[in-house]
């Protein structure tokens, strides 16, 4: 009788965790423009105090954006998704990868790098959002 009592009265299902609407590539690429723009402050600025700051706040800044692309690639997309573009995987380790030597690195020629990357995730993102 309890169990009846406690046993749902509509089941409900969602390809991700929660219903869509709390995935986003944007989170990535916000974490990934700043790495950039540190990147640019830094070339301009030889203080070594600065210097430092700025390295704390890109490596941040980087993991951050690491981990919006790891939960896409973990929670929103689903095998659906990885057969229709089979590119999916190697795009999202190669975002990881360039987000890693972005986060390594003063150039800003990486931090542009992962942004490109993470642009072609954000156009698979919304193409699978239209199906």
């Amino acid at each position: 009788m309890l169990s009846r009592l406690f046993a749902p009265k509509v089941k409900v299902s969602a390809h991700c965790d929660l219903p869509c609407g709390v995935y986003d590539p944007a989170q990535a690429r916000i974490e990934a423009e700043s790495v950039k723009a540190v990147q640019e402050k830094m070339a301009a600025n030889d203080d070594p105090h600065f210097q430092a700051r700025a390295t704390v706040i890109k490596e941040q800044r980087a993991e951050l954006a690491k981990h919006h692309v790891s939960v896409l690639w973990s929670d929103y997309f689903k095998a659906p998704h990885f057969e229709k573009y089979p590119q999916l995987h190697q795009l999202v380790n190669d975002t990881l990868k360039a987000l890693s030597a972005a986060k390594a690195s003063t150039d800003p020629k990486t931090g542009e790098k992962a942004l490109e990357l993470i642009a072609e995730i954000d156009k698979i993102f919304w193409e699978t959002k239209k199906a």
